[in-house]
């Protein structure tokens, strides 16, 4: 089984990077380790449950977990009663992330990570190299992971990538 997930308390862009990672890897599960976010978990009841099945890890058999793809994190202690997948080495990690490299970062047979205003940024590229073109819900989100993550484009850590991936996105369908 392959399965993708995200930290705990999982925000916008984590969320977006989850759906975004399942065109990447259309097998896999989407799988929450834990709590989300209160904006998040309305966002899903109201606008994106029905286009997704988001999964517990606790209804799951982890033991028969043979990938792992973790976005916005590389963090151990991040990823729950997942971190038992993350850490046995049958289980293929890729890893997907934005945040600066930190002691006891995870590492991955994939390892996708640049220091971006958010890891939707990232997605974007990816979908832009593979010529992977977002349906309008996935493009609203992505967005939306991007503007939250960067602070409605304030943060320090925005970036010149960030606003390029934005601007890709309105392009390709995303509802303001």
């Amino acid at each position: 089984m392959q399965i993708i997930t995200t930290h705990i308390g999982a925000d916008f862009d984590s969320l977006a990077a989850m759906v975004a990672a399942k065109r990447l890897y259309p097998e896999a599960e989407l799988v929450f380790p834990g709590s989300q976010e209160k904006s998040v978990r309305d966002y899903l009841a109201q606008e994106f449950g029905n286009l997704y099945s988001f999964k517990k890890a606790k209804h799951l058999d982890l033991t028969r977990v043979s990938k792992l793809i973790v976005v916005d994190t590389r963090q151990l202690d991040r990823l729950g009663p997942l971190d038992t997948c993350a850490e046995n080495p049958q289980v293929a990690l890729h890893l997907y992330d934005h945040h600066p490299t930190g002691a006891g970062d995870l590492r991955g047979v994939v390892e996708e990570v640049q220091l971006l205003g958010s890891t939707t940024t990232l997605f974007v590229q990816l979908f832009q190299e593979r010529n992977i073109v977002p349906t309008p819900h996935e493009a609203t989100l992505m967005a939306l992971g991007i503007y939250e993550d960067t602070g409605s484009f304030l943060h320090s850590s925005t970036c010149p990538e960030d606003l390029s991936a934005a601007a890709w996105l309105l392009r390709h369908g995303a509802n303001l």
